[in-house]
């Protein structure tokens, strides 16, 4: 169940590197060549962000102690 967090951060953390690069866009596309370059590299590192938390669940493992089975 908690593997489940990691990813869904993961994916949120997507969907606004997504929407980074999306005003990125827009904004070089109008000629706004700062609000471009600002809004790609807060996309690249949400988006690297995005990368560590799926990367990182990914890896983890529980080590401590397991519950006893039941019966």
């Amino acid at each position: 169940m908690s593997r489940i967090f990691g990813f869904v951060i993961g994916a949120i953390w997507l969907l606004f590197s997504l929407n980074a690069f999306r005003a990125s866009a827009a904004g070089w596309a109008e000629g706004h060549s700062d609000l471009g370059f600002w809004y790609g590299v807060i996309g690249v590192l949400l988006l690297i962000g995005c990368g560590t938390a799926i990367v990182g669940t990914l890896r983890y493992r529980y080590e401590g102690p397991s519950k006893p089975s039941p019966g």
